[in-house]
């Protein structure tokens, strides 16, 4: 089955053939548009120059993929952690499962075996790993027993809840309208699991902590107001206290001037005498 995941034709013919650029598009399924997110593998693969290969990547050097992942256009909103889960996927994918991806799910023998170990992998909390092994049930025949009842929701028939209905672009736009929907109710629920008058008992806390915020402003202000004057008050004071040092300089310079003046009259009145 051919998957139409990035809307573009040679990217998903890549993510149908190769098992670990379908993975590595889920890693990067995340805060970004999944069109973004299953269309950079094909890119990696462009900027690297060969096929993408899990003991291959895991043997570069950590910061050599994350400059490869943030090399404009970035391959994500957020290249240097994407980098750093795709070369902990590739080690795991390499060490555990021997360099084959399908190992993963091809030995599991029920589903809830085939989620614990997709689970496990770097990036896969507790949603993705269910719309993964939905994926694989709903689109690539991966249905080991009980597959449907550990992807609930998402392997749900028509849920049209997650990438595992997408099979082209109006099951992207139907789930994209389903995902809206979803949201705007759980919006609606949280309004209405509010307890009766909660809101109103909140008005006056909210009221009195912005009272407290306003007279601790005040206060503040105040003794702000309170500091600059006793500091215009001592620069005052000092500058006061320099001229009347000045002053007393000058005055004792004169002084002295004229005792000299009056000692230097005497000795030549001395002198005149004589």
């Amino acid at each position: 089955m051919t998957l139409h995941l990035s809307q573009d034709a040679d990217a998903d013919a890549l993510l149908t053939r190769d098992p670990f650029a379908l993975l590595i598009g889920m890693v990067l399924d995340q805060q970004v548009p999944l069109e973004w997110a299953f269309a950079a593998p094909h890119e990696l693969q462009r900027r690297l120059g060969r096929p993408l290969d899990p003991a291959d990547i895991a043997a570069m050097d950590p910061e050599a993929l994350a400059s490869i992942f943030a090399a404009k256009p970035a391959l994500h909103r957020y290249p240097g952690s994407m980098a750093a889960r795709v070369h902990e996927l590739s080690r795991i994918v390499t060490e555990r499962y021997g360099g084959d991806v399908t190992n993963i799910w091809r030995h599991a023998v029920s589903g809830a075996e085939l989620f614990g170990r997709v689970k496990e992998l770097p990036g896969f909390g507790e949603q993705k790993s269910k719309i993964f092994v939905a994926l694989l049930g709903k689109q690539l025949g991966v249905r080991p027993e009980g597959w449907r009842q550990v992807s609930a929701p998402f392997g749900d028939v028509g849920s049209f809840r997650s990438v595992a209905d997408i099979t082209g672009p109006d099951t992207l736009l139907k789930v994209r309208t389903v995902k809206a929907e979803h949201k705007k109710m759980a919006g609606t629920a949280g309004k209405r699991s509010t307890p009766a008058g909660a809101a109103t008992k909140a008005a006056p806390a909210k009221k009195a902590a912005a009272k407290k915020a306003a007279a601790k402003k005040a206060v503040t202000k105040k003794a702000a107001a309170k500091k600059a004057a006793a500091k215009k008050a001592a620069a005052k004071k000092a500058l006061a206290t320099r001229s009347a040092g000045r002053a007393k300089s000058a005055g004792g310079t004169k002084t002295a001037t004229k005792a000299r003046a009056t000692t230097k009259k005497k000795a030549a009145g001395r002198a005149a005498t004589r």
